[in-house]
């Protein structure tokens, strides 16, 4: 599907999922509808991301405080003098930072509904793994590019797996919704993912109080845009914070360039950072704290999972973007600054890592 097409049917979804959203949240109370436009970056406040991250902290999923290590302390080589200090949010529990918005989602759930959502495997892990938790029926519709290990695993947790063609996640999500009865959980464009995924720029802020430069990945924007509101909005204004996309799968790089939410034919080998579009609400939210989208190809990718290997960590190409952008220096004026990159993800297999240069 071109990109223009794809761009309305996401609309047309998106339209759909926000109207029916607080009746799907709470379906034995009458709520007023909430419409697209209502659904706005001014709705996101410090004390509701504070609030957030004191459910992800105190969540009996046990999100971790995962460590930020200084660079100089690892063997990773480092061609420019800079104080970096990395996230290792591929030693989350689930192995990526996904857990941390699904803990404050599902803490605002009903226990027992049965809930569906969209994913190409790292959402629908941290999923599968709080409806087993909270004893609730799931099901992720995972696109086909998706490594098929992914499936599997989501499926070992007791989750149920219907895997499509990327540009018809939304038109089976909906499917589900409107005749099976389903609660749909967004992983990208939801205002509480959003919020749980904040408690990881606070974490940050706890070692770092003052960061000149914060990099991050971008897929659909939901850590993105939580990193940076959680950064900005604790009084660094100063602070400039990146996003980084493969070039096959940017949009929201493009999101920026045509001042909107666009969707694409996203492809990349980091299959976690190629939703078929950018969140609505976390474009708005990265317009306003986000100082640029960087691209990075899916060769550098590449390169920088090996790089990170043989220094004895293990990132999932999704979960490296914002270090491959550091080390072919695509982040302007890092000299002498205080710079936090994080690893979002560590899920890659045995057979996935034997694809990728020694």
């Amino acid at each position: 599907m071109k990109g223009l097409d794809l761009e309305k049917q996401f609309k047309k979804s998106s339209i759909i999922f926000w109207i029916a959203l607080p009746v799907l949240r709470n379906k034995n109370k009458p709520v007023k509808s909430e419409k697209m436009g209502d659904v706005s970056a001014d709705m996101i406040t410090v004390g509701m991301l504070r609030e957030a991250c004191e459910t992800v902290r105190s969540s009996p999923m046990d999100v971790i405080k995962t460590p930020l290590i200084p660079w100089s302390q690892t063997t990773l080589p480092l061609h420019t003098s800079c104080n970096i200090h990395i996230k290792l949010e591929n030693m989350q529990r689930t192995g990526s930072f996904k857990i941390r918005g699904v803990a404050n989602q599902f803490a605002k759930r009903h226990k027992g509904d049965h809930f569906v959502t969209m994913s190409a495997g790292n959402y629908g892990k941290a999923f599968s793994y709080a409806c087993k938790h909270y004893g609730s029926k799931g099901k992720v519709v995972m696109p086909e590019t998706a490594p098929i290990s992914r499936s599997v695993l989501i499926q070992s947790l007791g989750v149920e797996v219907e895997r499509v063609p990327t540009t018809h996640l939304m038109d089976v999500v909906n499917r589900c919704v409107q005749e099976d009865g389903m609660t749909f959980l967004h992983s990208i464009d939801d205002p509480d993912l959003i919020a749980g995924h904040s408690s990881l720029g606070f974490e940050i802020l706890d070692v770092v109080p003052y960061p000149d430069v914060v990099v991050v990945c971008c897929g659909g924007g939901g850590l993105l845009s939580g990193v940076a509101a959680a950064i900005k909005l604790s009084g660094c204004e100063d602070t400039k914070i990146y996003g980084v996309e493969p070039e096959g799968a940017c949009t929201m790089y493009k999101s920026f360039i045509e001042k909107k939410p666009v969707g694409m034919d996203a492809k990349s080998i980091a299959s976690g950072l190629a939703p078929p579009f950018a969140g609505t609400l976390a474009y708005q939210l990265c317009q306003r704290y986000v100082e640029k989208i960087v691209l990075v190809s899916d060769e550098e990718i590449k390169s920088a999972v090996s790089t990170l290997y043989k220094a004895g960590l293990v990132v999932e190409p999704s979960g490296t973007a914002a270090f491959t952008a550091i080390i072919n220096d695509k982040i302007p004026d890092i000299q002498d600054k205080n710079v936090v990159v994080i690893l979002s993800g560590g899920n890659i297999g045995k057979d996935e890592l034997s694809n990728f240069p020694d």
